[in-house]
Formats: structure tokens, sequence, C-alpha cells
């Protein structure tokens, strides 16, 4: 007997929507969980501490891991598809294809297909490449510097490593740069205008002029 769905009130759907339900792991179906290990290490994903019988690895600055194992799915080796967030995309497949990774070209989308090479204009959330698993689960390396708007709750502002925090400062920088040429003189309130670009970005706001 299926359980029975009562219709919430507003109060109810006010208490489901602020119920903090955090994702943390993935399963992937493998076929070979020894083959499939070595993969992800080469990758450079921590490999966590376990039950028996569970393998679960963490990509780098990541919140999120996968697992693979005996039993744990039915599905289809090699039928997963993800995303992986990276704040530059052309380090990442570098890195990745140093490490003996095959990655494919990095492309970006567009109205009429993909297209080769990085997005002209390096929008985010554009340019992608694609790596896979040893039996064959996808992953799609993704690009992103700066977020929609309402992907960041409440205004929060983090970095998921110190290269991801890097990586930011450069952006602003030369941010900062093109404001100072803009303005013709020099910026003694730098960190706060640094501040607000980095807010900015991840929150989706207008960042500062």
């Amino acid at each position: 007997m299926s359980p029975k769905v009562a219709q919430g009130d507003a109060s109810t759907t006010s208490r489901v929507e602020s119920l903090d339900l955090k994702l943390e792991v993935i399963v992937i179906p493998v076929s070979d969980v020894d083959r499939a290990k070595a993969f992800y290490e080469r990758l450079g994903w921590r490999l966590d501490q376990t039950p028996p019988g569970i393998v679960q690895l963490t990509p780098h600055g990541s919140d999120c891991s996968v697992q693979f194992g005996a039993g744990l799915t039915s599905a289809a080796p090699g039928s997963a598809s993800a995303y992986l967030v990276v704040s530059d995309i052309e380090a990442a497949h570098d890195a990745l294809v140093s490490a003996g990774v095959e990655v494919g070209d990095v492309f970006h989308v567009t109205p009429d297909g993909p297209v080769d090479g990085l997005d002209p204009e390096r929008r985010s959330y554009v340019s992608r490449a694609t790596l896979r698993d040893p039996d064959g689960n996808t992953w799609l390396m993704q690009e992103i510097t700066t977020r929609l708007p309402g992907r960041i709750e409440g205004g929060l502002t983090s970095f998921g490593s110190a290269s991801d925090l890097a990586s930011a400062l450069r952006r602003a920088a030369a941010a900062h740069g093109e404001h100072e040429k803009r303005t013709g003189e020099h910026d003694d309130n730098w960190p706060d205008w640094y501040a607000a670009y980095l807010v900015s970005e991840q929150s989706g706001a207008t960042p500062p002029d």
C-alpha cells in the first residue's frame, strides 16, 4: 500500500523549504571496482574511509562524493552522467591530461550546437570538456566563474579550495584594472572593490562599477 500524502498548507511548505538536505554522495555503476578506484585516484580524488565493500572518493574542493561497490546499484555500468564544475577549464584540462587522463577537447555551446575551443567571451556555464571513466560513466566539466542569480543562498560567498580563490582573485584583479582605466585614477579602496566583485560573481549580483 502506498503511503498517503497529505496536502500541505503554507506553513508546511515553509518548513520543508527551510529543511537542510545536503547532497553528499552519488552512487555510480561500475563493473570493476579496483579499476574504477585506480581511475578516480588518478584524477586526484581523495579516497575516504568507508565500511567494507564500499569505495568512496571525493573531488578536491567538493562537498559531494562518489561511491561504488558490489550491489550498491542495479544501474548498468557506464550509465551515469554528472557535471564537474571548474573555475578554469583550460587549466583543469591540461592538469588531467598531464596525469594521463583522457579528456576531450574544450568546446563551447552555441544556439547552433557545440563549437571547438573556449567561448570567445569566456562566459560562465558555456565552456566545457568531457571525460569518461573506464566503464563509460560520463563527466562533463563546465567552467563557472559567475553564478546565475539565486544560486547562492543568503548572499554567502565561499570557495572550495585555495586554487579556486586564487582564480577568483585573478579575475577580480583584471576587472579592477579595467575599473581604474575607466575612472582614470588609482583606487585606494581596492580591497572593498575586490570583496564586492567576489560576492557578485557567486551571487549573480551586478558587479561594482
